[in-house]
């Protein structure tokens, strides 16, 4: 139901409520039934595991698995008397790998905090009328059919349309990114040749984040939690963070091919090597195996997830 097309009384009888507001025990039940008025938080990973998450890109996982085999291979013509160079190239590639897992963690942390600061936009205490007299209570305990009482300085506790207003202003620059207040009244709206109004033209309707700046007014409930707008905002937030991006799916479409090349490559250099050779001395085995590993680090663009993940993390 569009409440911002339909009458007072018929708002009311969709939420089954009147201008007095719920008595206690329909409004316990209710709360009971659908829950909270407020954003549902996803379930947090540790930020060791999200360290590690940045690894499962196939070009990461050789790169580690090219500095591990170039360790112990150093490690291993060290003990034959051989140069300790080789170690500067395992620490660059580690060096690589670990910013990179940084970055995508910080990437991802700036997204959870714009969810943080939709959920502060929420009042702790609201004013609602129960049994016809002003409560306050919890604005997480606001249920549909609420009618709830705003003045000068509130913040608007869930999504609901104006039953009564003296001079109401709203600021939603949080939702619609308009800095001037809007005048709100409790008049119907209507579509003419529009298939919808746009939220900033609501006029007749309030939204949780939104704040009072003047004047003062009633509302009836119509959503709360993660029905409201700004429920909407904060799962659509959520299933950001979940999504990749057109250039993160090519990135990786890119990865598993390049992953496969090199290997494919890398394994027919160190045969190739081999029979060039003529003969399978662990000394011959060995340099054959470190030309493919050195190949392997020269083919993938280390830089390149680093890079990405440094663009994405800055547009956040």
């Amino acid at each position: 139901m569009k409440h911002y097309i339909s009458e007072i009384a018929d708002v009311l009888r969709e939420t089954a409520s009147s201008p007095k507001g719920l008595n206690c025990q329909e409004a316990e039940r209710r709360l009971g039934e659908n829950g909270k008025n407020k954003l549902v938080e996803g379930e947090k990973d540790s930020l060791l595991k999200r360290f590690f998450q940045q690894m499962a890109d196939p070009m990461i996982i050789i790169l580690v698995a090219a500095a591990l085999i170039s360790a112990v291979t150093t490690m291993y013509s060290n003990s034959l008397g051989g140069e300790t160079e080789g170690f500067a190239e395992v620490f660059i590639i580690l060096f690589v790998v670990i910013v990179n897992a940084v970055l995508g963690v910080y990437q991802e942390n700036k997204a959870e905090k714009a969810l943080l600061a939709l959920q502060e936009m929420a009042s702790s205490t609201s004013k609602v009328l129960r049994d016809g007299k002003i409560c306050v209570i919890k604005s997480e305990d606001i249920v549909v059919g609420d009618v709830v009482v705003l003045e000068a300085g509130d913040a608007v506790p869930a999504d609901g349309r104006i039953i009564e207003s003296n001079s109401l202003k709203i600021e939603e620059a949080a939702l619609t990114g308009e800095s001037v207040a809007v005048d709100k009244f409790i008049d119907v709206l209507y579509l003419r040749e529009q298939s919808d109004i746009s939220l900033g033209d609501r006029k007749n309707m309030v939204y949780m984040g939104s704040t009072v700046v003047y004047g003062r007014g009633l509302v009836v409930v119509t959503a709360t939690g993660m029905a409201t707008e700004v429920g909407k905002i904060a799962d659509a937030i959520h299933k950001a963070k979940e999504s990749l991006t057109p250039l993160q799916i090519k990135l990786a479409q890119l990865s598993h091919v390049l992953t496969w090349l090199v290997l494919g490559i890398c394994a027919l250099i160190f045969g190739i090597g081999l029979i060039r050779a003529g003969s399978f001395t662990t000394e011959i085995i060995l340099d054959s195996f470190m030309l493919a590993v050195s190949l392997a680090v020269a083919a993938i663009p280390e830089g390149l997830v680093a890079v990405v993940t440094i663009v994405l993390s800055v547009g956040v």
